[in-house]
């Protein structure tokens, strides 16, 4: 497993919801990467974030891990449920809520 594989492992496994995207939750660096915070902000579910912009290595080594190209990528309790766009057929479908309710994630405090 490759250095950027294995931090990516230990994020995912840490916290029961990690959104790698592109910026911070408070400046989100592209328009998925905001719609994102925002549909787990409405789920009023605590989240960890990972800039990928930060670090190259990470940004290309999640699109490894996840065998998914794009950014952001979501993560519930280790695992991969998609991006934005995903996120948000879920999120109004009822379905990324009930996820959150059933795998029992903590509330954003």
């Amino acid at each position: 497993m490759s250095d950027a594989n294995q931090r990516i492992d230990e994020v995912v496994k840490a916290n029961d919801v990690v959104l790698f995207m592109k910026g911070t939750p408070l400046f989100p660096q592209c328009g998925f990467s905001s719609r994102a915070v925002s549909i787990l902000e409405h789920c009023g579910v605590a989240f960890e974030s990972v800039d990928v912009l930060q670090d190259m290595e990470i940004r290309q080594g999640i699109k490894t891990y996840s065998e998914w190209p794009t950014i952001p990528q979501l993560y519930v309790k280790g695992e991969f449920l998609g991006g934005s766009d995903i996120m948000m057929e879920m999120y109004e479908a009822g379905e990324l809520q009930a996820l959150m309710q059933e795998k029992k994630v903590a509330p954003a405090s």
